[in-house]
């Protein structure tokens, strides 16, 4: 923000047009509020994105391709949304989200929710390693069967992939993030 201009450069476009699609998608998701959220959302779908495109330079793979990095982002997650839960609903109130909408039902709905939240980091971490890991797999026996040219197309795929499984990442965490908030 320290050079904004009136007539801007490609690459003040290029940050107004990333910034405006995740304000855009944490409006649609968890609301206005939920602003307060975009520098870290914002923050984690970059990481992700340059991250699955760094798969793409000649010699090197994807960071996301590796499980432990996505296990980490998840994990992330996973603990950032339930601390804002518990920061909105106070500890009480956030364990009262898990026992459903009647209080007689509590003994069926607690497991259910808390599996359910504990599937959550697992779905999101094999989700992204294992998109990543094939598009990186896939290129990698193509190359080493016929190098140079042969590889091109998967690697234009994958360039087209791989920043939508960045979207995906940030849109599941934002919804998870909108249910331990919700009231």
């Amino acid at each position: 923000t320290r050079n904004l201009q009136t007539l801007p450069s490609p690459v003040q476009v290029a940050a107004e047009g990333i910034y405006q699609a995740f304000r855009s998608l944490i409006d649609d998701v968890i609301g206005h509020e939920g602003r307060r959220f975009l520098p870290v959302l914002g923050t984690l779908g970059l990481f992700i994105a340059v991250s699955n495109l760094l798969g793409l330079v000649p010699e090197m793979g994807a960071p996301t391709s590796n499980l432990n990095v996505t296990a980490g982002c998840a994990l992330f997650v996973f603990v950032y949304y339930h601390a804002q839960g518990i920061r909105v609903h106070g500890p009480l109130g956030y364990l009262k989200t898990f026992a459903g909408p009647v209080w007689w039902l509590a003994w069926l709905f607690f497991p259910i929710e808390v599996i359910s939240h504990f599937s959550r980091p697992l779905s999101l971490a094999m989700r992204l390693f294992g998109n990543i890991f094939g598009e990186d797999l896939v290129i990698i026996i193509i190359a080493s069967l016929v190098p140079f040219l042969a590889p091109l197309p998967i690697m234009a795929l994958a360039a087209f992939t791989s920043p939508p499984q960045a979207f995906i990442f940030v849109m599941l965490s934002s919804i998870y993030l909108a249910g331990a908030i919700s009231h």
